[in-house]
């Protein structure tokens, strides 16, 4: 039997999206999402758990994510989990767990503040689907704008 590697995030984004290019013009999206969860303790009190992804989303989904999402955006977010592990500057090893987007959605109600004066009321209900081949991504023309 092969082997499958997925991964869904609903969490909260921890920074704004940076969005940067390669020397081939394709657009990269990096941002973090943070997940929470309430487990009890030793003595039995409720403490909360949060854990931190890097997410990183290409082509045309990384530009719609850069202009969409704000630090606190809730997203539903599909893609693949890896572990990076590197070296800081002590020489101490290090390790991060890093998500390839492959699928994302923008959750909130109509009222949420998206934040940052740069998204509008709000953010479309839209996924976005990957490939990972070199094949430009998903187009999206202006008559695709839900608004």
């Amino acid at each position: 039997m092969g082997s499958f590697n997925k991964i869904i995030i609903v969490g909260y984004l921890g920074r704004d999206p940076e969005l940067r290019y390669t020397p081939q013009g394709v657009p990269v999206c990096d941002f973090s999402v943070a997940t929470t969860e309430r487990r009890k303790d030793k003595s039995g009190e409720p403490q909360d758990h949060t854990t931190w992804f890097k997410v990183t989303f290409w082509r045309n989904s990384a530009e719609i994510a850069n202009q969409y999402l704000r630090k606190g955006s809730q997203v539903y977010i599909e893609g693949t989990l890896s572990q990076r592990d590197w070296q800081d500057r002590d020489g101490n090893t290090r390790s991060s767990l890093e998500v390839q987007g492959t699928n994302i959605q923008f959750l909130g109600s109509r009222g949420d503040d998206m934040g940052g004066g740069r998204a509008p009321e709000r953010a479309p209900m839209r996924e976005e689907r990957l490939s990972h081949d070199d094949s430009p991504g998903p187009s999206i023309g202006e008559d695709d704008v839900p608004f």
